[in-house]
């Protein structure tokens, strides 16, 4: 009980001492000057708490709860609502997480962030994919089908600049583009609107996974080059006709500059935050030709590994020691999940296209 009351009684007077600092007649008997540099001490503390407080990333979305928050009352999901309604989702914690879109802002403490911007765009990135996946396959029986109207809309509202801050906001932009999506989703789950669809078959998802491979095999290499590497130079292997717009040497030096090992790192960490989401959906809404190709465990398996990618980062700083270092190598180890869900990946489509 002791130690309870003299520890009560120094948290008071360390209160008092903070009290009397900005008491004005102290203010007065310091100086300007004086009174300058507490007013900016001030700040400073409370820049590197709300930029300590925005640098959170978001929490995993709920699937279910997201489509259902996102559907009229008198509307069930239908095919393609979760994929559509986590799409929305997306979007929407860009927009409505603590700080708010900060990518294009120009005053501090965001202005001198640069984790969660990026973290930023590994989203936005897999949103425009996605965005455009459902304009041009999902949504389409064929290549001649005519594309939704709404679909039409949001997909170059997601492509719009991401670090417009005025005339117009990019955050005004992409609500646009939500507010297409949400109609979309809604004439989706309306059994009364027959012409709009969502397409969920072997090629369509097919399609979209190879877009994300792409994305996942870029990621992944220029996570693994934060060490430098030698690399040969396999750009025309596989075609003796293969030929290409300028010479390069058989061997490149590849190496990620030391300023933007953080910047890469975290947007990896937005890319693998949004996949996971998708594929959340995707299981839902392709369910049918996942158990029909028997390939559910198979994409269960590359959510687990992008999942794992999520882990908690608890260094202040990304670490970047060597291969076989002293110290660990957070990119390498961000690679090393990506790289594995890449492989399953790629497995997965192949299964995909099998009859």
């Amino acid at each position: 009980m002791g130690m309870i009351q003299r520890a009560l009684q120094r948290l008071g007077s360390a209160f008092r001492r903070l009290v009397m600092l900005y008491h004005p007649r102290t203010l007065r008997e310091k100086g300007w000057v004086w009174a300058s540099g507490v007013i900016l001490m001030t700040l400073l503390i409370l820049m590197l708490g709300l930029s300590s407080y925005w640098s959170r990333e978001p929490d995993p979305l709920d699937v279910q709860a997201v489509t259902r928050a996102h559907l009229a009352t008198d509307l069930e999901p239908v095919t393609g609502s979760y994929t559509t309604a986590t799409l929305i989702g997306m979007v929407e914690t860009l927009l409505d997480k603590p700080g708010g879109y900060l990518s294009n802002d120009v005053m501090p403490p965001s202005v001198w962030m640069d984790n969660m911007p990026n973290w930023e765009f590994g989203v936005l990135v897999q949103a425009r994919d996605l965005a455009r996946s459902l304009r041009n396959d999902m949504s389409r029986s064929q290549s001649q089908s005519v594309e939704n109207k709404y679909l039409a809309i949001a997909e170059p509202q997601l492509n719009f600049s991401n670090d417009s801050w005025i005339f117009p906001a990019t955050e005004s932009e992409y609500r646009k583009a939500v507010k297409a999506l949400q109609q979309y989703l809604n004439d989706l789950s309306s059994q009364s609107n027959q012409g709009t669809q969502f397409y969920a078959r072997a090629d369509n998802l097919r399609d979209w996974l190879a877009i994300v491979e792409k994305r996942l095999g870029s990621l992944s290499q220029r996570l693994s080059a934060s060490v430098g590497q030698e690399r040969v130079n396999t750009d025309l292997a596989g075609d003796p006709d293969a030929s290409q717009s300028t010479v390069t040497p058989a061997q490149l030096a590849i190496k990620t500059p030391w300023l933007e090992i953080d910047d890469v790192f975290y947007e990896a960490r937005g890319t693998t935050w949004a996949l996971v989401q998708i594929l959340h959906a995707i299981e839902i809404d392709f369910r049918n030709v996942l158990n029909k190709k028997n390939a559910a465990i198979s994409l269960r398996q590359i959510i687990r590994e992008l999942e794992a990618a999520q882990q908690p980062v608890f260094s202040p700083m990304v670490l970047n020691g060597r291969g076989f270092g002293l110290v660990t190598n957070y990119s390498l180890v961000m690679s090393a999940y990506m790289s594995r869900a890449n492989a399953a990946l790629i497995d997965l489509r192949d299964l995909l296209q099998r009859g």
